[in-house]
């Protein structure tokens, strides 16, 4: 077992053996995260959920207020009459088949990748590459569209994907540690908000089991799901 650094038992030491509330959690984490880059400042979300049955599936979009804190880098995969579209909004990349084979040959320097329905059948063969790293674009997600300038500037201002994974829990980054506390709090509630407005009808019982929140390199905290869910 590796031993804890004194930062590390610092850090762990101002945890309370207890849970709580988005405010606190928030600005417990900015108290306990010391190091010397901006690290992420994720959530864990385990719900009550099988999701290897389609109806207790959990997978949406939400807009964070406060954005995510990072460049995310956006690739256009659009027809010449939405280039300028696309660029005007803030795609870093924009073009088609050129792009089409710089990722067949292994090219996945991107963060999102925007496209229209019509491209949708070039991606296919290039599912290999792009499934494995969560790049195809879904309209499920907003990202199969033919208001191209929306789809990026949404994803530029904040807008994330997320998904339950095969264990039940989904994972999300919510801002930087550098944000203010209220803003990593504000983006931390409306994550939270979107995924209790998922609640699939399949899941019974207790929907969120629990809601833990950490930056890269920090200790966990456990927030109290009873209490946020009555904010």
């Amino acid at each position: 077992m590796a031993r804890l650094t004194k930062k590390q038992k610092e850090a762990s030491a101002k945890v309370e053996a207890r849970t709580y509330s988005v405010a606190e959690a928030s600005a417990l984490i900015k108290d306990i995260t010391n190091t010397n880059f901006d690290p992420s400042v994720d959530l864990a979300i385990r719900l009550n959920v099988d999701p290897r049955k389609a109806n207790q599936m959990v997978r949406g979009v939400v807009t964070l207020p406060h954005g995510t804190g990072k460049d995310v880098k956006v690739l256009a995969l659009v027809t010449p009459d939405k280039e300028a579209e696309a660029l005007e909004a803030g795609a870093d990349f924009v073009g088609l088949d050129e792009y089409l084979e710089k990722i067949k040959g292994g090219w996945t320097d991107v963060d999102v990748i925007v496209t229209m329905p019509s491209v949708m059948g070039k991606l296919g063969p290039l599912g290999r590459v792009l499934g494995p790293r969560g790049l195809m674009p879904n309209p499920k997600t907003g990202t199969v569209t033919m208001d191209v300038a929306k789809a990026v500037s949404d994803v530029k201002s904040g807008k994330i994907d997320f998904k339950v994974d095969k264990t039940g829990i989904v994972h999300a980054a919510v801002g930087k540690a550098s944000f203010d506390a209220e803003k990593i709090a504000g983006n931390a509630r409306e994550l939270l908000t979107t995924i209790v407005k998922l609640k699939p009808q399949g899941s019974k019982g207790v929907y969120i089991k629990s809601i833990f929140m950490s930056s890269t390199m920090s200790p966990s905290v456990e927030i109290d799901t009873k209490r946020f869910t009555d904010q």
